[in-house]
């Protein structure tokens, strides 16, 4: 494997940037998502520019509990998750429990606060604007919820805002529902119980191809900061790929 000297444009020293870099990373495993990110967050807090980065992904199926969640959200014996093939990871954001599962997009912004003149606040009600536009591109008539921070439909909530700020850089996610096994999601309790967990998919009541939000996505998070520039990559030499199998239950 080659190594990434100090000019290298994968570096927080190799350039100077007001663009936000996007990664599509395809499935990709929680855990190797979590490093790559971290890694993000050191890099950006490093530099003296507006650059961020973003990363979009799908998981295989994983429990996380943030910081006002707890494993009694989960009506089921941790057992039977494991059962499931189903890890659990305590997380350092906002808001309470979540599944993730293929078919639901993770989008990850890490972006420094102050120099896009954004707050903490600011950060998460961007993300949530950015959901109600992309859905709205789908024909999908939204709206904010903040019990729990997200967006909801006519057939119930679709997607979820759960952040944190280290370093001066906002990090974790956005997480949307598109098309995934909607009893595998469901498996945990919904906070407060009247929420109920839909996707994009069942609201239209036909497939939604995952690209098209994809893209509407990464647009209307880069129009929400103020990034008129974008840079895809759909990989990343840092990230580390694990493999394992996946169960899925319908």
């Amino acid at each position: 494997m080659s190594e990434f000297t100090e000019t290298s444009v994968w570096t927080s020293q190799g350039r100077s940037s007001v663009a936000l870099d996007v990664y599509l990373l395809g499935v990709v495993d929680f855990d190797a998502a979590m490093a790559l990110q971290e890694r993000l967050i050191d890099e950006v807090a490093e530099r003296s520019d507006r650059l961020g980065t973003l990363i979009i992904c799908e998981h295989p199926p994983v429990v996380t509990i943030g910081r006002e969640g707890r494993i009694t959200d989960l009506p089921l014996d941790t057992r039977d998750f494991t059962s499931r093939m189903m890890e659990i990871r305590r997380v350092d954001r906002s808001g309470g429990t979540l599944i993730h599962a293929p078919g639901q997009i993770a989008a990850y912004p890490i972006l420094p606060l102050d120099r896009i003149g954004c707050s903490f606040v600011d950060f998460r009600n961007r993300l949530q604007k950015a959901t109600v536009a992309t859905a709205a591109e789908l024909r999908v008539p939204s709206q904010l919820t903040q019990t729990p921070y997200g967006t909801t439909c006519r057939c119930g909530q679709f997607s979820w805002v759960g952040a944190s700020v280290r370093d001066g850089v906002a990090h974790h996610g956005l997480f949307m529902n598109v098309s995934p096994v909607l009893d595998t999601v469901r498996l945990v309790r919904s906070t407060p119980d009247r929420v109920k967990i839909s996707s994009l998919s069942m609201q239209r009541m036909e497939p939604v191809p995952m690209h098209k939000v994809r893209e509407a996505l990464m647009r209307h998070i880069a129009d929400q900061f103020g990034y008129e520039e974008t840079n895809p990559y759909t990989g990343h030499p840092m990230l580390k790929r694990t493999w394992r199998k996946v169960m899925q239950h319908a």
